[in-house]
Order: C-alpha cells, then structure tokens, then sequence
C-alpha cells in the first residue's frame, strides 16, 4: 500500500510539472484582447493537460486554446 501511494504521489508530481514546463514553453498573448492563453499543439496535449488548465484558469485568468489563434 505504502509503494502504491508513492507511486501516485511520484506521478501526479510529474504531472504537475509537466504542466507548468509546457505552459511556461507556450504561452501567449493574444492582442485582440490582451489576455495570456497556454496554446495546445495537438488534441492530445490538451486533453491530457485539461484537468490542469481549468484550475489554472481559475486560479491566474490563463486560457487555453489549441493550436494558434487566428
């Protein structure tokens, strides 16, 4: 029981910092309306980081958009 809580801890930790590794990599302002958005390069990246990017747009006004915005 006790690896498995560490093994559980070990991954949501890596994921947390996966998390904020790749939205410091890409981040932009977009200057319609001057607002930060994590920009996704495909539908699995944002799905896998979806979780993250609604408590980090709840938390900081970061949105998230997938692919660049036109």
């Amino acid at each position: 029981m006790k690896r498995f809580l560490l093994l559980g801890a070990v991954l949501s930790i890596t994921y947390v910092v996966g998390y904020v590794g790749y939205r410091q990599t890409h981040l932009e302002r977009w200057d319609r309306d001057g607002r930060e958005y994590v920009i996704f390069g495909s539908r699995a990246t944002y799905y896998a980081f979806r979780p993250l990017s609604y408590l980090d747009e709840t938390a900081t006004g970061v949105g998230a958009h997938i692919g660049p915005h036109r």
